[in-house]
């Protein structure tokens, strides 16, 4: 025991020297890049972003999400910080059994052992915040059981104040974007993933809103085997979905408007997204059946009012009626809206709902190489933001926008085809924002998550 307890120790020392080398390194960037401003030297992002990237390619754990997550929110960054954050993996080695046996005993007594039929000593996968081992209930069910690692909450707050350090960096050298909102969203986020009894009832709460979705599964969570660091669940049988790549092209349209459903309708319904895109939250059930919706640590949980605000800016640009989109910009929380700006924020409004407001079959990105996709946009408004000055997006619009993104990008690999528009107004059939508030209040209370 001994032992365990010492590797644990050094793991946690390890760590906190890590980090301190982070920070010595990036606070380095910043002052080299003030002295080159000074001197009225022009930045190297692609320098910087590579030193950037060879600084926290050494770190596993949280920050590779927070650096994720980053990467995918228009003009946070640069777009040389971008692909270089993008390629950082959270692939963390699995801790070993020593740990799990310590952890499991904690969660769930001494006796946990005995609470299950059989229990697999080998992590399945590890991620940033956790591992997941497989197990068998007493009563058959196959189970995959989420272990969260020593220490997080200090993790997490220690990647949080490296965030905040690096898009200072940003702040400096070209700060068309306010990131105060995008910091204290990804912040509260963050946090809410280290508590796995909120992450139940986000499971709970989606298999109530897609309960009448015969292709899209969700896992069931079990209560009397999981706790605020441990997580029980069904087992999902599946098979990665970019495994399905290179299947016929009504497979892979099939998949994507599962896909597109399993999105959509929780935020047209309930005001909910599942707001981490990445490719290793979707597999595929039998011959394309389906889709198995995985991981439930990032939820957003929207204000009906933002809600109304997205339905609202669609219809705006839908019938050209610029009042109605400063209206849902403003309903937003976007603040001291010219005209100038308000075209700005259009451009990239246009884009992002663009394949939605298609009435036709299509990919998304419409004939764009996939490269380039959304790159002319992006351009376009960094430049005007260059003579408008900063803009502050509203908290909301993070996970908003990169949640949308990173669905978009799943359509890319798939190459599906489809009629965007009419899957997006079923998805918004019946929709009602003021009815929208206590239904979403009532469905949160049932899955037993607090109330925005």
């Amino acid at each position: 025991m001994d032992d365990e307890r010492d590797a644990e120790g050094n793991r946690l020392a390890s760590r906190a020297r890590r980090y301190a080398k982070v920070t010595g390194a990036v606070g380095g960037m910043a002052l080299r890049e003030a002295g080159r401003r000074l001197t009225g030297g022009e930045a190297d992002y692609a320098k910087i972003a590579a030193e950037l990237r060879r600084v926290l390619g050494g770190l596993k754990g949280p920050l590779m999400k927070v650096a994720q997550i980053v990467a995918t929110v228009p003009d946070a960054v640069p777009e040389e910080f971008a692909k270089e954050l993008a390629t950082l993996q959270s692939q963390a080695p699995a801790m070993g059994w020593p740990f799990v046996r310590r952890r499991m005993s904690a969660e769930l007594g001494p006796d946990w052992r005995g609470r299950f039929a059989e229990f697999a000593q080998d992590a399945v996968g590890a991620a940033s915040l956790g591992q997941v081992h497989r197990a068998t209930a007493h009563d058959g069910t196959a189970l995959a059981i989420k272990l969260q690692y020593p220490d997080m909450l200090s993790a997490v707050e220690a990647d949080l104040k490296q965030l905040k350090l690096a898009l200072s960096i940003h702040k400096r050298l070209d700060g068309v974007i306010d990131t105060a909102e995008i910091y204290e969203e990804i912040s509260d986020r963050l946090r809410e993933e280290l508590d796995y009894t909120r992450e139940a009832g986000h499971m709970r709460l989606y298999a109530e809103v897609l309960g009448g979705e015969a292709h899209i599964r969700v896992p069931r969570p079990v209560a009397d085997l999981s706790t605020r660091r441990l997580l029980t669940m069904s087992w999902l049988d599946g098979t990665p979905i970019l495994d399905w790549k290179g299947a016929g092209e009504g497979q892979r349209n099939h998949l994507a408007e599962v896909l597109f459903r399993a999105w959509w309708l929780p935020f047209a319904r309930l005001g909910v997204i599942h707001g981490d895109p990445h490719l290793g939250n979707y597999t595929v059930h039998g011959e394309a059946e389906g889709i198995n919706l995985l991981d439930y640590g990032c939820v957003r949980v929207f204000p009906a009012s933002f809600v109304g605000g997205v339905v609202e800016l669609y219809r705006a640009l839908q019938t050209g009626d610029e009042a109605r989109a400063v209206h849902a910009y403003e309903t937003w929380g976007f603040r001291d809206l010219s005209s100038d700006l308000i075209e700005t924020l259009n451009i990239w409004a246009r884009f992002i709902y663009g394949p939605l407001l298609d009435d036709r079959e299509r990919t998304i990105a419409d004939g764009v190489a996939p490269a380039e996709y959304g790159r002319r946009e992006m351009m376009q408004v960094h430049g005007r933001l260059k003579t408008l000055g900063p803009l502050r997006p509203p908290r909301e619009f993070v996970f908003m926008d990169r949640a949308a993104i990173g669905l978009g990008a799943v359509f890319l690999h798939l190459g599906a085809r489809r009629n965007w528009f009419r899957l997006f107004n079923e998805a918004l059939d019946g929709f009602d924002a003021a009815q929208l508030g206590a239904r979403q209040h009532a469905a949160l209370a049932r899955a037993g998550i607090p109330p925005v």
